[in-house]
């Protein structure tokens, strides 16, 4: 088995389970055999294009011996069972961002995969990028001095023109922007800067094109000391940008993390700093294929994704209250 290609199925067959695919392949570490979703015309479309099988049943993919592990890009809701059930199969889960919606069904899930000896994976795959991983050990070797502030903005236009479905619907995308673009800035910042503390958060329908709140920001206290501020919106023209800035220097990774700039306490402009971008979505595949084949827990996992969803539950609680909220309620 070592040196083999991991074979995987992919369990929803959208935009962004075929993004994943792509990613697959540009790993080479790993493949994919086979596809399901509920629609049979877009199961046949989705193997026709990536040159896989399809399943007509979910069970149908966990009894097959030739999956190895699955994919899950489905609605947020859904994810806690697939896990579980994914489990009980023996087969190691790849779920996308958010794990789940809640701390309580994400503890559930992670115990699922702990009882069952398979890999449990979440698709934060932003602070694999180049410009984040190289702030990340700018603040190691202390050349940002004490971390003292951080900032993220990742936003989309996509809410102009919002289409039907569940990426519409509060009940699955609660918060705006929070569940699809605002946790990967909470994963990113806690990987910066460790755990949250406390937030406090305003999200509400400026433009109001579609059901979802389409302007947050939240006010962030690290557990750590640091403070930070976060904000997506589902109008904006594209901004992905996480920031950290410290006693002696700042940093900025912007595009994506293909591009760094930082500035020492006595400069006074920013400068550009080459950075390899990488490529994070192949990346997280690789590591996703090396746990299946060597064990390991991925870097990613189960502990440091339930501790996004309890931060996302906490500014889902203060944007409806008005009120600062302590993560550690949801913990």
């Amino acid at each position: 088995m070592a040196g083999e290609k991991a074979r995987l199925a992919s369990i929803g067959v959208g935009w962004w389970g075929g993004m994943l695919v792509d990613a697959v392949n540009r790993s080479g570490a790993a493949e994919v055999v086979t596809c399901f979703a509920r629609s049979e015309e877009s199961r046949k479309a989705f193997a026709d294009k990536f040159g896989c099988r399809q399943s007509a049943t979910y069970d149908e993919v966990l009894k097959d011996p030739d999956v190895e592990g699955v994919i899950i890009a489905t609605p947020h809701s859904t994810h806690p069972d697939m896990i579980c059930e994914a489990a009980s199969a023996g087969k190691h889960v790849f779920v996308e961002k958010p794990l789940t919606l809640t701390v309580a069904e994400g503890k559930r899930s992670y115990e699922a995969t702990q009882k069952a000896g398979v890999t449990l994976q979440v698709g934060h795959h932003r602070r694999r990028q180049g410009a984040n991983r190289r702030i990340r050990e700018m603040i190691d070797k202390g050349e940002l001095g004490m971390l003292h502030q951080l900032e993220a903005n990742l936003s989309l236009p996509m809410g102009q023109n919002p289409k039907p479905g569940w990426r519409n619907d509060t009940k699955e995308v609660p918060t705006g922007g929070l569940t699809g673009l605002g946790v990967h800035m909470i994963d990113n910042l806690q990987y910066l800067a460790g755990p949250i503390k406390r937030v406090s958060a305003f999200s509400k329908k400026i433009l109001g094109a579609g059901n979802l709140d389409d302007a947050t920001c939240v006010a962030l206290e690290f557990e750590s000391g640091p403070l930070g501020y976060m904000s997506f919106s589902l109008v904006l023209p594209k901004v992905c940008v996480t920031n950290a800035f410290g006693t002696e220097a700042a940093a900025w990774a912007e595009e994506e993390g293909a591009k760094l700039y930082f500035q020492k306490k006595d400069q006074q402009a920013r400068k550009e700093v080459a950075v390899d971008p990488g490529d994070a979505l192949a990346d997280q595949m690789v590591e996703f294929s090396r746990c299946i084949r060597e064990g390991g827990e991925p870097e990613a996992g189960g502990p440091s994704s339930i501790e996004v969803v309890a931060v996302q539950e906490a500014v889902i609680e203060s944007a409806a209250s008005g009120k600062a909220v302590d993560v550690a309620n949801y913990r």
